[in-house]
């Protein structure tokens, strides 16, 4: 008998919604954190038409998951529901789609990659900090200003993905003059409310998709965004590859090495156009297109998320925020170097414990696609009072 079934967990609530309606309508993931203290650090809650769910915060079993993810894929329903949002991307795909893209755009995120892309966050941030200061002027407080920072960070992720993801320049933070249609486009998705429970409900059934989303703001406003950006997307994709033909060799051939720049963008091209990489290997322009509009979605909110919890912490631990401060101001230059900021160990540390208290993604969902057996740190004591050092 599977030991998943005798799992402790929560009773569902609901025989449609399971645990997911209570789960919906809890921000961020406190629930789930009641039940762990509740029930242990592996448990079983009810998905939708109480199917058994697993849920574990445990080490070894979270490691084993993720180190086999070609086992441990993506559900379809979550990969419809991203794609609903941000397309065919790496995120939203397959798992061979997914490993074939991950191969070619692996490039873009090496040492060197990172390093020459470190002027665009700080000349980001510098525009970042002048805005702000302007604000502050405009509602000078005796204790001070009050700001709501995510809006602003947000603005500035965006702008930094769009250089840094396609040589975009959205310029969101530009708040005086003619706003840009994608950035405007981008920021009205995220204005409006989440997903409704009929929209999540279609991503696991595809017939109810038949039905109009309970959401129409929400599905208006994906079809503009998605419009916008593919016609966008195009153009810089024309323009790439007119670069890329423009340096070709005098055979014709298209060599990596002739194409140059360090944005995303550029580096699709050359695994799309470049004759000496094997056509299995190469992206489709529609593969490319769908990293454009992922990036410029998923890229800049999982940053600012995190940067506005490291603010939250900060303000919340004024010692803290004191020393890093101090830390901060020692280095003589306001645009540091990536050599520079690796030499900062507290502003390190911060940003590690502040990933690791509030992850921008608290739920990675997988399903199985064989039988195993997963191996837990700790033991948990099923319903029946036996203890189990693995789940199978």
């Amino acid at each position: 008998m599977s030991s998943r079934l005798h799992l402790p967990g929560p009773r569902a609530t609901s025989l449609i919604y399971g645990n997911m309606g209570d789960i919906w309508e809890t921000e961020s993931c406190f629930l789930q954190e009641k039940w762990v203290e509740e029930y242990g650090n592996t448990l079983r809650y009810k998905g939708f038409f109480c199917t058994n769910r697993l849920l574990t915060i445990d080490a070894y079993a979270i490691n084993h998951i993720l180190a086999h993810s070609s086992d441990y894929q993506k559900p379809l329903h979550v990969r419809r529901g991203l794609a609903k949002i941000l397309g065919n991307g790496v995120v939203s795909v397959g798992d061979a789609q997914h490993r074939q893209q991950r191969r070619i755009m692996n490039p873009a995120f090496g040492p060197a990659q990172i390093r020459g892309l470190t002027g665009i966050f700080f000349a980001k941030a510098i525009r970042l900090r002048d805005v702000l200061t302007s604000e502050i002027a405009k509602n000078p407080a005796a204790n001070g200003a009050r700001i709501d920072i995510l809006p602003w960070l947000n603005k500035a992720a965006l702008d930094i993905i769009g250089l840094a993801g396609s040589n975009y320049d959205i310029d969101a933070l530009n708040a005086n003059e003619i706003p840009n249609e994608l950035n405007e486009a981008i920021l009205a998705v995220i204005a409006i409310p989440k997903f409704g429970i009929l929209d999540a409900l279609q991503t696991c059934i595809p017939l109810l998709c038949l039905m109009a989303s309970a959401n129409h703001i929400l599905a208006h406003y994906v079809q503009v965004a998605h419009r916008t950006t593919e016609r966008i997307g195009r153009e810089l994709l024309m323009n790439a590859k007119a670069a890329a033909r423009s340096s070709a060799k005098e055979t014709g051939e298209i060599d990596k090495s002739s194409i140059h720049g360090r944005d995303l963008f550029t580096l699709l091209v050359k695994a799309n156009m470049a004759t000496n990489i094997p056509k299995n290997q190469r992206l489709s322009d529609e593969d490319v297109l769908g990293q454009f509009a992922t990036f410029l979605g998923a890229g800049h909110e999982t940053t600012s998320t995190a940067t506005t919890w490291a603010f939250h912490e900060l303000a919340l631990a004024p010692e803290i925020q004191i020393k890093l401060r101090e830390e901060l101001t020692s280095v003589d230059t306001e645009t540091l170097s990536m050599d520079d900021l690796m030499a900062l160990p507290y502003l390190d540390a911060v940003v590690k414990e502040t990933l690791r208290v509030n992850p921008p993604f608290v739920h990675a969902p997988r399903t199985a696609m064989k039988d195993d057996v997963i191996p837990l740190r700790r033991p948990f004591t099923d319903k029946n009072g036996a203890v189990h050092d693995q789940i199978r």
